[in-house]
C-alpha cells in the first residue's frame, strides 16, 4: 500500500508455484515496487493481464489469513471514491495491523446458541412504522430507516432486539456507537439477549493484540454481532443483514484520518452494496440523516405523539434576562433563574438528583474585559485567557499555557476581567453555596462519572458526560445556552438540540414530576424543537433554510486547507463541474484541525468548493484527479482535501 494518489490502483504480479496454494485473494503480501519491498493485499487471481511490459514476481505471502474479504475491499474502494481519497488509507481503518502470534492461536469453535425470539412489543406499540420495520427485518428483506428514540427509551435493549431478529436468520449485524460509555451499555444489552459468544466489541481502547484477536473471531465467522466505535463500521461480519449507526451527530464519530469518512456515509454505502438493512438512530435527528428520508431512500420511525406526551418531562424555557430572575439573589450569583431554582428544590425535596448542564469544563474558561467586554487574549499567541480556580494568582492561556499576571485590555486599557463563560467547576462551587448540605458531583473532561447513586444530589456535567441516574433525574437545568447557540458553526443549532434532548431523555417523565428548564428564549427554533420534542421537524426546517442559503446537506461541499499559495495553486488545477462555486480563501474556522506537517507558525487558509448535491460524485472525481496530478509532480507542500468537512464556519 503506497498511499499516493497517482498510484492508487491495482498492480499485476506473477505468482510462483510454491506460493500458489496460499496466495489467495485477501491475504497480506509483500512485493517489490520501484526497487523496494512494500506491503499490500492480493485482490484477485487471474490468468491474464492487461499490462504490456514484463511482470515482477510476488515476493512472499506474509500470512495465509484472508483478512481482506471481497465485500470489504469493494466498500473500501467505494469509500475512497466518495471522499476523493486513496484505497490504501481506507484499508488502514478497515483492517487492523497484523499480530502474528494471535493468528497462530488455536481456533476454539464455541457453540453459539440460536437466540430466543425477542419481544418486539416495544417496537410495535411505541413507534409509528416500527411494526413495518421489524416485520421486513424478520422477512429477510433490507429495510432502511431513520429512527428517533422516544423519551427515556432504553435504546440498547431496542437495538439488541433487532440484532436477535437478524441473528435468528444466521446473518450478521454491525452496530456503531460514538464512545466507550455507549459501547459498554450496548454490549451488555446484546450479551443478555444473544449470549457472550455471539457478540464482539471492537474499540481502539482494547489495544492492538486484543482488538486483532476479536476481529479475527468476526472474520472467521465465530461471532455474528459486532458492536464498536468508528472503525467497527468496516467489521467483516459474514452475510451482513443489518448495520446500525447510533447518534450520528456526535463529534466522536468524526474521523481524523484521511480521507475522513463518516461512519454514517460508510454504512449507507455498505448497506447498499450488501443489500442489508440499515438504521440510523438517536435521540435526535441530523440533517444528513433526514435528507435520506426526504430523498425517499429511507423511512422515518418516530414515536406516536401520545407516547411522547406520556414519557417526556415538562420543558420550560426562558431568557436569562427574564423578570423572574430579578428578585432572586441566588440566581444572580449562580446564573440560574428562580423558576429553575424552584424546579431543583422540588426535585431535591423528593429525594431525587438534579442535573445542571453547562457547555464548558474548567473554572472560568473564557474571560473578557470587565469594562468594555473585549475578549481577554494572550499577548504571545492571541489565544483565550482563562482562570483555573478561585486561588489562581494569574490568568492562563488556554492555547499555549503561558501565565498572564498583569492583564491589560488592548482596547480600553482596563485591568479587570469578568467571566464570559463559566465552567463546570465554578458552577459546582456556586451551587454548593446556593444549596448548602447537598452533595455536588461534577462530570466532564478527563473526570467523567458513569453513574450516580439514588437520592438528593446536584450533578454538574458538560454535554456528553452526564452520568446515568437510577430512574432518571428529577429536574435538569441547561445553562449558558448563548455560548452554544452563538457558536460560529453551521451546526450550532442542530448540536444544541442534540445535547438538550439527551439531557431531557435522562429526566423523569412529566407524570413523575420531571422538569427540564432551558435558560434560553422560548421563541428560538432549537428551543421549540425540544419543547415539542420534534427533532424530525427541526431537521426538516434546517434543510429548507440550507437549501435557500446553499449549505450542506442541500449541497455537497469540499474544503481545501493549507498555506495560501498551496491552496490557490491546487484549486486552479481542479476541473470543477460547470455549476461549481469557489468560496474563499478564508481563515481556517474554529474547531478545524490544521493540516498535518504544516509549520505551527504558518497561516492556514481554506477554500470551499460547492456543487449541487447531484454533482457530488463529479466533485469527488475532480478532486481525486487534481490529487493525482499533484502526486505525479511530487508537490511536497502539506495540504488537506476533505469532502463534507464537519466544520465550515
Amino acid at each position: 500500500m503506497l498511499g499516493l494518489s497517482h498510484l492508487d490502483r491495482p498492480f499485476d504480479y506473477l505468482v510462483d508455484t510454491d506460493l500458489d496454494e496460499i496466495a489467495q485473494p485477501g491475504v497480506r503480501v509483500r512485493v517489490r515496487f520501484a526497487g523496494r519491498l512494500v506491503d499490500g493485499y492480493l485482490l484477485e487471481r487471474r490468468d491474464d493481464t492487461d499490462h504490456d511490459g514484463a511482470l515482477a514476481w510476488l515476493d512472499r505471502v506474509v500470512s495465509a489469513e484472508r483478512v481482506l474479504t471481497e465485500e470489504i475491499a469493494a466498500v473500501c474502494r467505494a469509500v475512497a471514491d466518495r471522499y476523493a481519497g486513496t484505497m490504501s488509507d481506507v484499508l488502514r481503518m478497515a483492517v487492523p495491523p497484523r499480530h502474528g502470534r494471535t493468528e497462530t492461536e488455536p481456533v476454539v469453535h464455541a457453540a453459539v446458541a440460536a437466540p430466543a425470539a425477542p419481544d418486539l412489543s416495544a417496537w410495535r406499540e411505541t413507534y409509528e412504522a416500527g411494526s413495518a420495520f421489524v416485520d421486513a427485518l424478520a422477512a429477510g428483506t433490507a429495510p432502511r430507516a431513520v429512527f428517533d428514540a422516544a423519551p427515556g427509551e432504553d435504546w440498547p435493549a431496542r437495538l439488541a432486539e433487532l440484532s436477535a431478529v437478524v441473528c435468528g436468520q444466521g446473518r450478521g449485524v454491525v452496530i456503531v456507537v460514538p464512545d466507550q460509555r455507549d459501547l459498554d451499555r450496548l454490549e451488555k444489552a446484546c450479551v443478555e439477549a444473544l449470549g457472550a459468544e455471539a457478540v464482539v466489541a471492537l474499540s481502539a481502547g482494547l489495544g492492538p493484540t486484543a482488538r486483532y484477536r476479536r476481529w479475527l473471531r468476526v472474520l472467521r465467522g465465530q461471532s455474528l454481532v459486532v458492536v464498536g466505535t468508528r472503525s467497527a463500521v468496516f467489521a467483516p461480519v459474514h452475510d451482513l443483514g443489518l448495520i446500525v449507526v447510533w447518534d450520528d451527530g456526535d463529534d466522536s464519530l468524526i474521523e481524523p484520518r484521511a480521507p475522513y469518512p463518516h461512519p454514517r456515509e460508510v454504512a449507507v454505502l455498505r448497506s447498499h452494496r450488501a443489500r442489508s438493512a440499515l438504521m440510523i438512530g438517536g435521540h435526535t435527528r441530523t440533517t444528513d440523516a433526514h435528507s435520506l428520508v426526504e430523498a425517499g431512500w429511507a423511512h422515518s420511525i418516530t414515536a406516536s405523539r401520545a407516547v411522547i406526551r406520556d414519557r417526556a418531562p415538562r420543558v420550560t424555557a426562558l431568557d436569562d434576562h427574564d423578570v423572574r430572575v430579578a428578585g432572586d439573589p441566588l440566581a444572580h450569583a449562580a446564573r440560574i433563574p428562580d423558576v429553575a431554582f424552584r424546579a431543583a428544590r422540588a426535585a431535591l425535596g423528593r429525594d431525587e438528583p438534579v442535573l445542571f448542564s453547562v457547555p464548558r469544563r474548567g473554572y472560568q474558561p473564557s474571560l473578557s474585559c470587565a469594562r468594555c467586554y473585549t475578549p481577554a487574549r494572550c499577548r504571545h499567541c492571541h489565544g483565550p485567557l482563562q482562570s483555573t480556580g478561585p486561588q489562581a494568582i494569574a490568568l492562563e492561556c488556554r492555547w499555549c499555557g503561558r501565565p498572564e499576571p498583569h492583564f491589560r485590555c488592548v482596547e480600553c486599557g482596563g485591568q479587570q476581567v469578568r467571566a464570559a463563560v463559566t465552567g463546570a467547576r465554578r458552577t459546582a462551587e456556586e451551587l454548593g453555596r446556593a444549596f448548602p448540605g447537598v452533595a455536588v458531583t461534577t462530570s466532564g473532561g478527563d473526570r467523567v462519572v458513569d453513574a450516580v447513586e439514588a437520592g438528593a444530589r446536584l450533578v454538574v456535567a458538560t454535554p456528553g458526560a452526564e452520568p446515568t441516574a437510577p430512574q432518571g433525574y428529577g429536574a435538569a437545568i441547561v445553562l449558558d445556552t448563548r455560548s452554544q447557540l452563538g457558536r460560529a458553526d453551521l451546526r450550532a443549532g442542530e448540536e444544541a438540540v442534540r445535547r438538550w434532548l439527551a439531557v431531557a431523555t435522562a429526566t423523569r417523565r412529566r407524570g413523575q414530576g420531571g422538569e427540564v428548564v432551558i435558560v434560553a428564549d422560548a421563541a428560538l427554533s432549537p428551543v421549540q424543537a425540544v419543547i415539542r420534542w420534534d427533532p424530525a421537524g427541526f431537521a426538516a426546517r434546517e434543510i429548507r433554510d440550507r437549501e435557500v442559503l446553499g449549505f450542506p446537506p442541500a449541497v455537497t461541499m469540499a474544503s481545501v486547507d493549507g498555506a495560501a499559495r498551496t491552496v490557490t495553486d491546487f484549486v486552479d488545477t481542479i476541473g470543477l463541474p460547470a455549476d461549481a462555486d469557489v468560496l474563499g480563501p478564508v481563515e481556517l474556522p474554529a474547531g478545524a484541525r490544521r493540516p498535518a506537517g504544516l509549520d505551527d507558525a504558518a497561516d492556514v487558509e481554506r477554500i470551499l468548493l460547492r456543487v449541487p448535491r447531484r454533482h457530488g460524485r463529479a466533485l469527488a472525481e475532480a478532486l481525486r484527479a487534481a490529487q493525482i496530478h499533484r502526486g505525479a509532480v511530487r508537490d511536497p507542500a502539506p495540504l488537506r482535501v476533505q469532502v463534507d468537512p464537519p466544520h465550515i464556519g
